[in-house]
Formats: C-alpha cells, sequence, structure tokens
C-alpha cells in the first residue's frame, strides 16, 4: 500500500472549478478498510458494516491517555460541530489500545466528554491486537503499575462512504483540516 501526500478529485468537465485534493495522506489505489468485530461503548457490536453511507474516522487510543487521545477527540468534536447537518454523515470510532482499563462503561463515559455520537471499540487483547495488526497501527506499555502509558500509533485513518479506506490524517493537524477532508469524502 501506497501512500501519497495529496490525491486530486476525479477528473471535472472543462472549464469547471479546480479540482481540490485532500490534505491527509492518501492511500492509493484507496483499498477496502479491514473488517472488525467488536463489544462497542453504545451496547452493541462495533462494525464498519454497520456504517456504510458514513465517512469513518477511526482512532486508535486508550482513555488514560494523557495528552493525544484527547487532543484529537476534541479535534474531532470540533470538526463535526463545524460540518453542521454533514455530522449526521460522519462516525468517529475509537479502538482502544488498552483492554485492560478501558472497558465499555468507562469508554462510554470518556467519550461522551467529547462527542455523544462518539462510539468505543473494546475487547479481548488478542481480537484488539488483531484489528491492530491489520491497520498496522503499534501500542507498546510503558512503565509499570497502575499509572502506566500506551504510545501508540496516533494517526487518524479516514475510511469513505463504500468502506474504502482512503486517507490517514496525522497527529496535529485542525479541526478545519479533517472539515475539509471529510467535504471531500462526502462529496466524491
Amino acid at each position: 500500500m501506497t501512500i501519497l501526500a495529496r490525491e486530486t478529485a476525479p477528473p471535472v468537465a472543462p472549464g469547471a472549478a479546480q479540482a481540490e485534493v485532500m490534505r491527509a495522506g492518501v492511500f492509493n489505489p484507496p483499498h477496502s478498510a479491514p473488517e472488525f468485530s467488536l463489544p462497542g461503548s453504545d451496547g452493541t457490536v462495533v462494525t464498519l458494516a454497520r456504517y456504510r453511507g458514513k465517512v469513518v474516522l477511526l482512532e486508535f487510543g486508550f482513555t488514560y491517555c494523557a495528552a493525544v487521545c484527547p487532543t484529537t477527540l476534541a479535534t474531532l468534536a470540533q470538526a463535526r460541530r463545524q460540518l453542521g447537518q454533514a455530522a449526521d454523515s460522519v462516525q468517529v470510532i475509537f479502538v482502544t489500545v488498552d483492554p485492560a482499563r478501558d472497558s465499555a462503561a468507562t469508554m462510554r463515559q470518556y467519550l461522551s466528554a467529547f462527542d455523544q455520537s462518539f462510539v468505543g471499540a473494546t475487547g479481548a487483547p488478542d481480537a484488539l491486537a488483531a484489528v491492530r495488526q491489520k491497520y498496522g497501527v503499534t501500542a507498546v506499555r510503558q512503565g509499570t503499575g497502575p499509572d502506566y502509558a500506551i504510545a501508540h500509533t496516533s494517526s487518524i485513518f479516514l475510511i469513505d462512504r463504500a468502506g474504502k479506506l482512503r486517507a490517514l490524517m496525522p497527529f496535529g493537524h485542525d479541526a478545519s483540516d479533517f472539515v475539509h477532508d471529510i467535504k471531500f469524502l462526502l462529496a466524491h
């Protein structure tokens, strides 16, 4: 799989406005996002198929994260607010890298502080490890005792309405970059 810095939109008719590009690094060519089935923070089973027809923003993280995860979730919540009614066509899924501490109930409470629509996914350590492997996500425990941290991949996967893995947004982008790329995916 090749990630490019930019992707151009499909060809436009002569005289039409210049095609926009995505701000995230794109998968070229786009391919089916690896499916998974995990217990959700909303009491149901979380699968990508469940959200066909929506743009999915897939994040891997944990509720005890001190900086990266809450910053990213706050950015995604801000992007959803900026989208207005189009936010109904977007789903954030937060897959834990810390199943020992992230129960469905813990994730539900944590995610609701950012946006009531966010859904968490948890499960057995081996099931979560298999999902991380499919996406090339790393997660390494750091420290001992109850206050350990986990160093993990911090990019967000952008999955289009058809379930194609389209782009990877690195940590640190602001809400406007997500809004731009979500609108691009909703339109194409």
